[in-house]
């Protein structure tokens, strides 16, 4: 799991976190990344970020996004990339 905190919010004003993951929501769904499977959710004093993601370019626009809308937040994010491309060598069964 990769842990970030976001910093402090340098004079932007301060809204319930709730209202800025739902933002954050309607930003992913919005936009290129919206058919992806990324969960938001508020735990406690943080956030938490799951979800499996084509590739890693796909999980950077994410986290990009993530950090704009939820800076000052606490902030866990836990985003697989998929493999897609076929094995480089033969699964030995036993």
């Amino acid at each position: 799991m990769n842990t970030q905190d976001a910093g402090s919010a340098g004079g932007t004003p301060a809204a319930a976190p709730e209202y800025r993951v739902a933002h954050l929501q309607d930003r992913l769904a919005s936009g290129e990344l919206g058919e992806l499977g990324v969960r938001v959710e508020v735990r406690g004093g943080a956030v938490l970020v799951t979800g499996t993601v084509p590739s890693a370019h796909c999980r950077e626009d994410v986290l990009d996004t993530v950090r704009e809308e939820l800076t000052g937040l606490e902030v866990h994010c836990d985003i697989v990339v998929s493999e897609t491309a076929s094995p480089d060598h033969a699964e030995e069964l036993s």
